[in-house]
């Protein structure tokens, strides 16, 4: 019998069967900018997006921002059509309530100048009681407010926030969620719902009663259409 060659442990076949094992299940799992992507792309409420005009508005490689639409992508918190989509927003709402704080725990530090965030940013300040002692900021060169050092989920949050008021709300909504000291957490979730998805909920508001006495007929105007077009 030959004798096998140093290195081998297993015949050349059980070798290559192991490697394609080892490639094949590796797992692709989310990273806290994939939260800021998901929650840009969610604000666009189902409009047409690039990855290269995300790159800019976020301040991350379009490199990033596509990695990071594939990994919420295999995290089903994101669905795709042919590259473009829109994010699941009830399975991304569970996971901001639910599973942030446990995944993307903040570092807290001293007292820096920053950006201000959780409840001392909108919208949240003014609706609920703030904690006792400074507030909570993103440490920024160019802050004005003096608080302790909360860490973003990304380098680039305060940029991104700075350019993007209603991204900004929903960051700072993120982090009262990561902080967990919030009093009315019901009242919290409510309010991140509403940040999600406000075009729906003012629809719901402007549609008529419906009269209960007369019967309703299911037309094609309700059917749902494609996420996105093909880009061209």
């Amino acid at each position: 019998m030959r004798p096998r060659a140093p290195g081998f442990r297993h015949s050349r076949f059980a070798n290559r069967l192991r490697g394609f094992r080892a490639r094949a299940v590796r797992p692709l799992s989310l990273k806290p900018q994939d939260v800021c992507v998901l929650l840009k792309i969610a604000l666009l409420d189902r409009g047409p997006w690039s990855y290269g005009q995300l790159s800019l508005e976020l301040g991350m490689s379009a490199s990033e921002v596509h990695a990071g639409v594939k990994r919420a992508a295999h995290a089903s918190l994101i669905r795709l059509d042919d590259g473009w989509g829109a994010p699941d927003v009830h399975a991304l709402e569970e996971f901001l309530v639910h599973g942030l704080k446990y995944a993307f725990s903040p570092v807290r530090g001293g007292l820096t100048r920053g950006v201000p965030t959780a409840h001392a940013a909108p919208p949240l300040r003014g609706l609920f009681p703030a904690p006792p002692g400074p507030p909570l900021v993103w440490p920024d060169a160019d802050g004005n407010v003096e608080g302790f050092g909360f860490s973003p989920l990304y380098k680039s949050v305060p940029f991104a926030a700075k350019r993007d008021p209603r991204l900004y709300e929903l960051l700072a909504l993120v982090d009262a969620l990561r902080a967990g000291d919030c009093c009315e957490p019901a009242r919290l979730r409510q309010t991140l719902r509403a940040r999600l998805r406000p075009q729906r909920i003012e629809a719901l508001a402007r549609r008529p009663a419906v009269d209960a006495t007369k019967g309703s007929k299911r037309g094609t105007h309700g059917k749902e259409t494609r996420l996105h077009g093909r880009r061209h």
